[in-house]
């Protein structure tokens, strides 16, 4: 269930889709491809200033007492467990210092390899989980372009990433 993320890359990195469900980067599937994307980035942009307001709020915590770690509501939980989500992938992309060289890189997936442009590899989505769950028959991830044009078929069983 981890994707290799190698190639022409100055740190190779391994990914492990399994715990992105409590990544704040992730995204709904069906927001990933709507039409309005000034949503989407306000919508970033306020969970980012939520985040900044955690942020300074632990900081004076611990300065008057020690930090409790605060678990997810059932809410929430309830949330994460019946939502599909995606990941965009550009930051992990960033973390693996892409050489200036590279121009392509390839899916490699059970069955095949797909050569993609680098630029349609920094705008993909990873889908890892359907309907909460991680996808254990057909992932570990799904691949999505992100102009949404294989929305309806993705590339299946990717397993690594190859950049060249």
């Amino acid at each position: 269930m981890i994707i290799q993320l190698t190639g022409n890359v100055t740190y190779p990195i391994t990914l492990d889709p399994t715990v992105w469900i409590f990544d704040d980067r992730k995204i709904l599937l069906e927001d990933a491809f709507s039409k309005n994307k000034t949503d989407i980035e306000s919508v970033e942009a306020d969970e980012l200033e939520k985040a900044a307001e955690r942020w300074s709020r632990e900081i004076y915590q611990q300065k008057i007492k020690p930090p409790i770690n605060k678990s997810i509501s059932r809410l929430e939980g309830k949330k994460i467990l019946t939502n599909s989500y995606v990941m965009p992938i550009n930051d992990f992309i960033n973390h693996a210092e892409v050489k200036p060289d590279a121009k392509n890189a390839t899916l490699v997936t059970k069955n095949e390899e797909v050569n993609i442009s680098l630029d349609e590899l920094r705008n993909c989505y990873l889908m890892f989980a359907y309907n909460g769950k991680p996808l254990k028959e057909d992932g570990p991830v799904y691949f999505y372009y992100g102009d949404g044009s294989n929305k309806d078929a993705p590339i299946k069983e990717v397993q690594k990433i190859i950049v060249n």
